[in-house]
């Protein structure tokens, strides 16, 4: 149920992305203006973290994830009308908003109810629902736009919107009690105490980074593909996200992983599997791309389960404060990642956009060695 939720609560995210080349024609802008745009989404979702971190001490979690759910599939039907660039960038943001939401809720409720043992394996459902939600998104996006139209392919995802909310109202209850308030400092007095956490902050740099190259990755991918490199159809374009299909399988096993390798050895074997696999992408052969994009996908989700549960485990207090910080940065590194790559995409080409990702991929590694050598054992 968990992995359920979290594939309905994410989905909205990356579909759009299947569509980039049919929008950029659609709307006639340019690849990094629509790049920026789609992704807005991460502008709410890094605003979203960090009021809910705020209120959170009086947000009932259980009723906040359905009511958060339900309203997605407000902006989710309006893009389905909207005709103009700006109106469609302010409306993934909204979309951002209310899927963090739900998001940062979702992880504080586990956070706060699961053991030690267990919490791991609960991350690691939650990541992998997300996972889900790459691969099945997009080719729900790019099937219905490509048979349908653009305004069906929203208006399916708000129903899955809907469907998410249905879900969680049945799972969690309609009503729960609040969290008792545990803590008697502020929210402010929270963020102060853990922005004296160095692996707290380096924590939070590695989620910038993550979702930053995982973001700049998928996103001008689709135009690479779409060139004359390879020439696909919007369809054909929507199958290729099958590369996804590996990493629901090697997600959950960083749960394992975790215990038996130690934290930074198994954030290491996703960035190291996330190299291979951007290198991969300076080829010219169909298949060896195909294998580079699944590379990164697994590579990224891999670390991002690993980091995830990290952040529950190297605090001890003011959970919802501590997630709220770090989804603000980890969301924050995905509209960095599409607009900046755009710029660097637009200007260099796709090369030094992979060489740039490259680099920033190894900072990562280099952080995880320094903060969870011991944070997890």
């Amino acid at each position: 149920m968990i992995a359920l939720i979290a594939f309905l609560t994410l989905i909205d995210l990356f579909g759009s992305q299947a569509l980039l080349p049919t929008l950029v024609e659609t709307y006639g802008v340019s690849l990094s203006a629509m790049g920026f745009a789609v992704n807005a989404s991460t502008i709410g979702m890094a605003a979203s973290s960090l009021i809910v971190a705020i209120f959170a001490r009086h947000i009932d979690r259980k009723r906040g994830i359905w009511v958060c759910l339900a309203l997605l599939s407000l902006p989710t039907i309006a893009l389905a009308f909207t005709e103009d660039l700006t109106t469609f960038t302010l409306l993934r943001v909204a979309q951002g908003v209310f899927m963090a939401a739900a998001f940062t809720l979702t992880l504080t409720y586990l956070s706060e109810i699961c053991s030690v043992t267990a919490l791991g394996g609960a991350m690691a459902a939650y990541i992998t629902g997300n996972v889900v939600s790459n691969l099945l998104g997009r080719l729900m996006a790019a099937g219905l736009a490509d048979n349908l139209g653009l305004a069906e392919s929203f208006l399916g995802f708000a129903l899955l919107n809907l469907l998410g909310a249905v879900a969680a109202y049945l799972y969690f209850g309609g009503r729960s009690e609040p969290i008792a308030n545990l803590e008697s400092s502020s929210i402010l007095s929270a963020w102060a105490d853990h922005a004296k956490n160095p692996r707290l902050l380096a924590m939070i740099a590695i989620g910038f980074i993550l979702l930053f190259v995982f973001v700049a990755t998928f996103t001008y991918a689709n135009f690479i593909l779409a060139s004359e490199i390879f020439a696909l159809s919007q369809v054909t374009i929507g199958l290729t996200y099958f590369v996804f299909l590996p990493a629901i399988f090697t997600t959950p096993i960083a749960a394992k992983a975790i215990p038996s390798l130690g934290a930074a050895r198994a954030f290491q074997l996703g960035v190291f599997a996330s190299l291979i696999g951007l290198l991969l992408l300076l080829t010219s052969w169909l298949p060896s791309f195909l294998l580079g994009l699944a590379l990164v996908g697994a590579g990224l989700f891999f670390a991002q389960s690993v980091a995830t549960a990290s952040v529950a485990r190297t605090v001890t207090h003011d959970h919802a404060a501590a997630n709220g910080i770090y989804l603000s940065g980890y969301y924050m590194g995905g509209i960095a990642g599409a607009w900046l790559i755009g710029q660097v995409f637009e200007m260099s080409g796709w090369t030094s956009a992979i060489f740039t990702l490259f680099a920033l991929t190894l900072v990562a590694g280099i952080l995880a060695r320094a903060s969870m050598k011991t944070s997890v054992q």
